[in-house]
């Protein structure tokens, strides 16, 4: 007997179309830049992510190529996480901080994209970076060194990094239009709390006694510009990067001549020779975060509380009153 005559045509057709409902919302979920209803955002490390959390808010869904506690510089990307930055709502990046990000993207070609060095000036910085002491605007007139190249570290001056979530707040509208009115409000919000970010490092480090600090890589260079500061690193913009015997040299002379009592360490990348150099010169150290990831070592929960204890720090360092 064939008992698929017993089978009414009508539930036949009713459970073919009830097989192509399914499949076809399957399909959209994994395929319309949405998850679980909400726009998903893929952020290639910490903060990407942080700007996408405030100014998506729960309008958004973000997850992150670099996990907790990886150094950004060294991620990889495996050919699942290229086929799923296809797929996504909006990708959020900064063009040549991770190489192997921006070659998984240029593969996956999303359809949403917010470059934050695209919605800020990018500049190039070495070992040593000097801001202007006499302006208020700091990064208007500074010295590099030799060395110098591309800088990515634009997040660790509130100023460029308001700049950036502008940006992106506007890459979240064009993507998510529905949600528009919400990114704008939160948008609004968070660049003011990165003026006041602005405002707290210009009065904290106002009646200081010193202007330069010694740290492991050079990540602070637009830090430095934008207050005045002069940024003397181990290393250069690589932090796994291993000084030359001149550089440290050249640090033991600036160490002396500028009265620094403290050498700076970061979280997720190795203090052997921040400590080594500290030894050597009976010095101090403390930490002042890059922010390139949060993790247990982390001095603050989120971007704002950190990059205030790296304000308490270089206050401590440099004499501020």
């Amino acid at each position: 007997m064939n008992i698929r005559r017993l089978i009414p045509t009508t539930a036949l057709v009713g459970a073919a179309a009830l097989g192509l409902t399914t499949l076809t919302a399957c399909s959209s979920d994994a395929g319309d830049g949405r998850k679980d209803g909400k726009l998903d955002v893929v952020a290639s490390f910490y903060p990407m992510q942080f700007l996408a959390e405030r100014i998506g808010g729960d309008a958004v869904h973000v997850s992150t190529l670099t996990k907790p506690g990886v150094e950004p510089h060294d991620l990889e990307i495996s050919p699942r996480q290229t086929a799923d930055l296809s797929k996504a709502g909006l990708v959020v990046y900064l063009k040549g901080l991770q190489p192997s990000v921006d070659r998984a993207i240029a593969q996956a070609d999303p359809e949403h994209v917010a470059d934050a060095a695209s919605y800020t000036t990018l500049e190039d910085h070495g070992t040593e970076v000097e801001g202007d002491h006499g302006g208020e605007e700091g990064h208007d007139g500074h010295a590099h060194s030799g060395d110098a190249a591309a800088d990515p570290h634009i997040w660790l001056d509130p100023v460029r990094y308001a700049q950036v979530a502008k940006g992106v707040g506007k890459a979240l509208e064009k993507a998510d239009p529905d949600h528009a009115e919400t990114f704008k409000k939160n948008t609004t919000a968070l660049v003011k709390q990165l003026n006041t970010l602005d405002q707290d490092f210009r009065s904290g480090l106002k009646d200081r006694s010193s202007d330069t600090f010694i740290t492991t890589h050079a990540a602070f260079g637009y830090l430095s510009e934008r207050y005045g500061l002069r940024q003397e690193a181990i290393s250069g913009l690589d932090p796994e990067a291993e000084p030359s015997p001149a550089r440290v040299k050249a640090l033991h002379t600036i160490a002396k001549k500028d009265k620094v009592n403290t050498v700076f360490f970061e979280t997720l990348v190795s203090d052997r020779t921040a400590k080594t150099l500290a030894g050597d010169l009976h010095l101090r150290t403390d930490v002042l975060d890059p922010i390139e990831g949060i993790g247990s070592k982390s001095k603050g929960d989120d971007y704002l509380q950190v990059m205030r204890s790296n304000l308490e720090a270089l206050r401590k360092a440099l004499g501020a009153k």
